[in-house]
């Protein structure tokens, strides 16, 4: 996804820090939404990406998904899949890319995934 005319101007990652990108068009649209419902948390899940996607310090915040979702495919290359929970329902889902020191977002939204209800 290309910027464009009146997008935010994404912060580069410096030092240590990880690069994030949108993975898909609606991962960017629920971030949006994320932001306006939530920014604190937003800003707070950013951070956290950022500087370590593959946390365990606060596994009921951050955890690496279980079972069918335990991984996720992209590109053509199959990743561990995240997920980061912004508010109660609110979630977003991410790939990690080690080798490019890269976080996927595949799913952001105000809402809980469906994938996970059953």
């Amino acid at each position: 996804m290309s910027p464009k005319r009146g997008d935010d101007v994404p912060a580069p990652p410096i030092g240590s820090e990880w690069r994030l990108r949108f993975a898909t068009n609606e991962a960017a649209k629920g971030w949006g939404e994320l932001c306006a419902e939530a920014a604190g948390n937003t800003r707070r899940c950013y951070e956290a990406l950022r500087s370590n996607p593959l946390s365990m310090s606060d596994p009921d915040r951050q955890h690496r998904l279980r079972g069918r979702l335990a991984t996720a495919m992209l590109g053509g290359s199959e990743y561990p899949q995240w997920e980061y929970e912004v508010t109660a329902g609110g979630r977003v889902r991410y790939l990690v890319d080690e080798t490019r020191r890269t976080v996927h977002l595949v799913y952001s939204a105000t809402r809980h995934p469906r994938d996970t209800d059953s």
